[in-house]
C-alpha cells in the first residue's frame, strides 16, 4: 500500500462495453498514464474457457466450470513493449486466449452465475493502491458499484467488427468480415439479454462513442473525466 490508501478505499476507474468497443486499449494506455493497477476481467472468462478446453469440461457443466473459475492459477504482465501478457499456470497464454472460438466460450461461461460468484472476490482483489482500471462489461455496475468513474466505451457495430478484422489479419488469422458482424451482433444479444448483469451502462456512467476516433483521443477523454472529479 502506498500514500495510507487502504485496498479497498483505493480508487477505480471501471471501463465496460461490448466487445470490439477498444476497451481493453483504452484501459492498458490509462492505466499505465496514471501508473495504475490493470484489471482485464474479460480475460478471466477466457481463461476459465481455455481451462475447460484444456481440461476437458463441457461448456454447460455449471458445477465444473464454477471449480475451475476459483481455482484459476492467473498472472498478470506486460512484456517488452509494455503489452499484456496474461499467464494460466506458468503456460503464457495470451495468444490462445485471443481466439474467436475462447471469445464465444467466455461469452457462454460469463451468462452462469456459479462462475461470476467464483470470480469475484478475485476481481475485487485486484483493486490496490494508487488505483485500479477494470474493463469489462459489469465493472461498473456489478463487480466495482463505487467506482470513481466509470465508462461505458461502445462504437458501431460496422466499425467493431473492423477493427477486430483488421487486428486478426496483423495476427495472419483469416477470417471474413461479414462473419465477424454476425459474430459481434450475436454477442452482443446474447449479452444484454443475460439474466446475470446483462452488458448495459450504469446508471452514473459516461457514455463514450469512440467510432472514428483515435486511441490516443479517447484515452486523454478518459484522463479527463477524471482529472475532473
Amino acid at each position: 500500500m502506498s500514500g495510507g490508501t487502504a485496498a479497498g478505499d483505493a480508487p477505480v476507474i471501471a471501463i465496460d462495453g461490448p466487445s470490439g468497443s477498444g476497451k481493453g486499449t483504452i484501459a492498458r494506455r490509462v492505466a499505465r498514464e496514471l501508473g495504475w493497477a490493470l484489471l482485464d476481467s474479460g480475460a478471466l472468462y477466457r481463461l476459465v474457457a481455455l481451462a475447460a478446453q484444456q481440461r476437458g469440461v463441457a461448456l454447460d457443466d455449471t458445477g465444473a466450470l464454477a471449480e475451475l473459475a476459483a481455482s484459476l492459477d492467473v498472472r498478470f504482465g506486460s512484456d517488452a513493449h509494455g503489452e499484456e501478457q496474461i499467464w494460466l499456470e506458468e503456460e503464457d497464454v495470451t495468444a490462445s486466449i485471443r481466439t474467436e472460438e475462447c471469445g464465444a466460450g467466455a461469452s457462454a461461461v460469463a451468462a452462469l452465475e456459479p462462475v461470476r460468484s467464483a470470480l469475484l472476490a478475485l476481481q475485487r482483489g485486484f483493486r490496490r493502491a494508487p488505483g485500479l482500471v477494470a474493463d469489462g462489461r459489469d465493472m461498473g455496475t456489478h463487480v466495482f458499484r463505487d467506482a470513481s468513474l466509470k465508462v461505458f466505451l461502445t462504437a458501431s457495430p460496422k466499425e467493431r467488427a473492423r477493427r477486430r478484422h483488421k487486428q486478426l489479419k496483423e495476427k495472419g488469422i483469416d477470417v471474413s468480415l461479414a462473419a465477424l458482424s454476425r459474430d459481434i451482433e450475436e454477442r452482443d444479444r446474447r449479452d444484454s439479454e443475460r439474466s446475470v448483469a446483462p452488458l448495459r451502462p450504469a446508471e452514473d456512467a459516461r457514455i463514450l462513442d469512440s467510432s472514428g476516433k483515435s486511441i490516443e483521443n479517447v484515452t486523454q477523454t478518459v484522463l479527463d473525466w477524471m482529472s475532473e472529479l
